[in-house]
């Protein structure tokens, strides 16, 4: 089994296998690579699994670059929450006694470099989704380097927890919204990949029932907000007992492409 994989530039692209037999090389142009952890021992170094029963090993102190204790090096339970994941990581050595020296740590950096330096606003780039709080996601974009889509980026329609959008180890696309250069924090949006109000139109035909998820319902009671799609959200009257998140069934009165609104009736 091949769990030794080159990383590709830009961090986004198809990963390709390589061989352990390319080591001299992979030193020599400084390549990102990508292996699977198997285990971390008790001074908290990973483990990666090599060709030829080969085990590669992340000294804790190469492991992370960024969250780190004020000993300089990364918390035990970042340790352990590797095993069992891919990795990036580069080769720093290849010792006498045939042990492959890795660092996580040395990718991390480059992906910083690449951040303050290449990365733009507006780019639309690929990243996993890393953990979920109540305020929005954090989505790793490359070498361990994470950004924040915040609750409000991602969907036109307003949602009252990231899960209803995304699930941890997803791979999303989104938007680059915000940079800063000195620190490398990213701020993304995930809502513009979702299409535009009038590309999510298309896909509805006035006339016709359709199901819906009620949204959110105006205090004053004029209305009800039926999400269509994550980025079409449409306006039906009130009517009581309707829960948030409930799906319905709605008959589209009316598509209003200039007004940019969508008249709805609960069936």
């Amino acid at each position: 089994m091949n769990t030794f994989k080159l990383m590709p530039e830009g961090w986004n692209k198809e990963i390709t296998p390589l061989n352990i037999y390319d080591i001299d090389e992979y030193i020599e142009t400084n390549a990102t690579l990508q292996g699977l952890v198997h285990r971390c021992d008790n001074e908290y170094n990973l483990h990666i699994k090599l060709e030829n029963q080969m085990d590669g090993i992340i000294p804790r102190e190469e492991i992370e670059g960024i969250n780190i204790q004020e000993n300089g090096l990364p918390k035990e339970n970042l340790c352990i929450g590797k095993v069992h994941k891919l990795v990036q990581f580069k080769v720093k050595e290849f010792t006498k006694d045939n042990k492959v020296i890795l660092s996580r740590k040395d990718v991390q950096q480059e992906a910083l470099e690449w951040i303050k330096s290449e990365l733009k606003v507006g780019q639309i780039i690929t990243g996993i989704v890393k953990s979920i709080k109540p305020y929005g996601a954090f989505i790793e974009i490359g070498g361990g380097v994470v950004g924040l889509v915040y609750i409000e980026d991602l969907s036109i329609a307003r949602i009252k927890t990231p899960y209803e959008r995304l699930n941890i180890g997803q791979n999303v696309k989104v938007v680059v919204k915000s940079i800063d250069k000195d620190t490398g924090k990213v701020i993304l949006s995930y809502k513009e990949t979702l299409g535009t109000w009038e590309e999510n139109a298309e896909k509805f035909i006035q006339g016709t029932n359709v199901k819906g998820i009620v949204r959110e319902t105006e205090k004053n009671k004029n209305g009800i907000f039926i999400e269509l799609t994550p980025n079409l959200v449409g306006m039906a009257e009130y009517k009581e007992g309707l829960e948030y998140g409930q799906s319905v069934e709605v008959y589209i009165r009316k598509i209003d492409k200039e007004k940019k609104k969508v008249k709805l009736i609960i069936i």
